[in-house]
C-alpha cells in the first residue's frame, strides 16, 4: 500500500487540496500498477510561522 505524505505551506481551498490528493492517487497508482483503492495520500498544512525560509518565517515574508 503506497502512502504518500506532502507538507506544504496552509493556505489553499479544501478543494485545491482535494484535486492534489485526486490527481497523486491517479498518478501513484498509475505509475504503481496499484489500485487506486490502496493509495494513501496524507497533507500535512503547516502553519506560516512554522515554515522557514532562509531564517526567517514564511509569515515575517509576506509569502
Amino acid at each position: 500500500m503506497p502512502v504518500i505524505q506532502i507538507q506544504m505551506m496552509e493556505g489553499r481551498t479544501p478543494e485545491k487540496v482535494g484535486a492534489l490528493i485526486r490527481n497523486v492517487t491517479e498518478t501513484v497508482s498509475d505509475t504503481l500498477d496499484a489500485p487506486e483503492e490502496n493509495v494513501r495520500v496524507l497533507v500535512t498544512e503547516v502553519p506560516k510561522t512554522h515554515w522557514g525560509i532562509g531564517g526567517v518565517s514564511a509569515k515575517e515574508l509576506g509569502r
